[in-house]
Order: C-alpha cells, then sequence, then structure tokens
C-alpha cells in the first residue's frame, strides 16, 4: 500500500456544568474577522491514542485538566495525498472557569450554554453535528 498518509486531528469540547469553552484564534488578516471563536483543536502525536492526545491538547492550551466523557463526532477530509481523520471530543472538567490560561496562540476565552453556539462558531456542518451529538 506504501505511502498512504494519515493524520489523526483532535478537537476538545470542555464542559463544566452547563457551559462550554470557547476560544477565539487569529485566522487571516485578510477576512471580515481574522478573530474567530472555536473549540479546542489540535493533532494527535505519532504514537499517541486520541484520548491522550485531547487531555494533552486541552491543557496545553487552556491549563484546564480534563477527562474524556465521549466522542461526540467524527469527520474525514482529503489535502493532497494525506487523510485527516478527525475526532471530536466531549471533555469534562470541574477546575474553576477562572483558572483558564491560555496558550499564545489564543486570544480570548468565554463559557457559553449550548443555546449560545450559533452566535460563536460560524461554521455549520459543525453546528449540525453537535445538534446531533445533543449538546444543544
Amino acid at each position: 500500500m506504501g505511502n498512504n498518509r494519515y493524520r489523526i486531528l483532535i478537537k476538545g469540547i470542555v464542559q463544566k456544568g452547563n457551559r462550554f469553552l470557547v476560544v477565539q484564534k487569529w485566522y487571516d488578516d485578510n477576512i471580515v474577522e481574522p478573530y474567530q471563536w472555536e473549540f479546542l483543536d489540535g493533532t494527535a502525536e505519532f504514537g499517541e491514542s486520541p484520548d491522550a492526545a485531547v487531555v494533552r491538547i486541552v491543557q496545553e492550551q487552556t491549563g484546564l485538566a480534563v477527562v474524556v466523557d465521549r466522542i461526540l463526532y467524527t469527520w474525514t477530509f482529503m489535502m493532497g495525498s494525506e487523510c485527516n481523520l478527525g475526532l471530536t471530543y466531549l471533555c469534562i472538567t470541574d477546575m474553576d472557569e477562572d483558572s483558564v490560561r491560555l496558550s499564545e496562540e489564543l486570544n480570548a476565552v468565554k463559557w457559553i450554554s449550548g443555546d449560545e453556539f450559533e452566535e460563536y462558531i460560524h461554521n455549520k456542518k459543525m453546528l449540525e453535528d453537535l445538534e446531533k451529538a445533543e449538546l444543544y
């Protein structure tokens, strides 16, 4: 099979009580809204389990300790000859909401209710997936 290449993308949706963590990330100076609200994301390292990756990514980007609740949904897309497999996890934290310490690539943080997803998340496919996962 030779050159089959996979990359595992991880998205972590952090929940505390009935609120969810969203972070503001810089995307592009050439668009109307260069900063956009998103959930935490990153890439699993070679040999790292996806469950361990989401815990690491959340900790590195926010300082929060989380436990994995479940996988909410998956997605795939091709980029050149590389297949990207995405896993979206629901993670639970019991840490104080004010204890978030953002990494340098993130601009701001908010804790929102599921009813507010559409105000912050503009990716329609992601909103459909969140609705199917019954998060709002």
